[in-house]
């Protein structure tokens, strides 16, 4: 766990190499500095909700999006999504689904819960660093959200 606590980029992820590919691709294109990786479902709620081993920090300080898989451990995407809308302190915060899943009913799932994004992790290594990078660029770099 990293020691940041304003965290631009808060990933979750449980598989190392999805988030490895998904750290260096945002770290070459310069849009890592403040980046939080976060391994299930718990966690990333206790971070996000400032409680457990993260009850210090300061729940306002907000991520600028938030990258979450899916498939997690303990606490699935999909109820970390749910948690994330039904909270009038974090309701805000973008956050993109990163998964493998192509499945419709979690795409229509994931967008009745009010995720701003649904991206399918590609295959190839070059492709998701790719895909990665835009999507870094485009959520720290082009876009307004009320969370800056």
């Amino acid at each position: 766990m990293s020691e940041i606590t304003e965290p631009d980029i808060v990933l979750v992820e449980d598989n190392p190499n999805d988030a490895e590919i998904t750290i260096r691709s945002l770290k070459k294109h310069h849009l890592a500095n403040k980046l939080v990786w976060l391994k299930d479902g718990v966690e990333a709620l206790d971070f996000l909700l400032a409680r457990g081993e993260y009850a210090s920090r300061n729940i306002n300080d907000l991520p600028r999006v938030i990258f979450l898989d899916l498939k997690l451990p303990k606490v699935d995407g999909m109820e970390v999504l749910a948690e994330i809308r039904n909270n009038e302190v974090i309701k805000k915060i973008p956050v993109v689904v990163l998964t493998s899943s192509k499945e419709e009913q979690d795409v229509v799932r994931t967008y009745d819960l009010g995720v701003n994004s649904y991206i399918v992790k590609p295959v190839e290594f070059e492709n998701f660093a790719k895909a990665i990078a835009d999507v870094g660029f485009y959520w720290l770099v082009t876009n307004t959200s009320p969370a800056t």
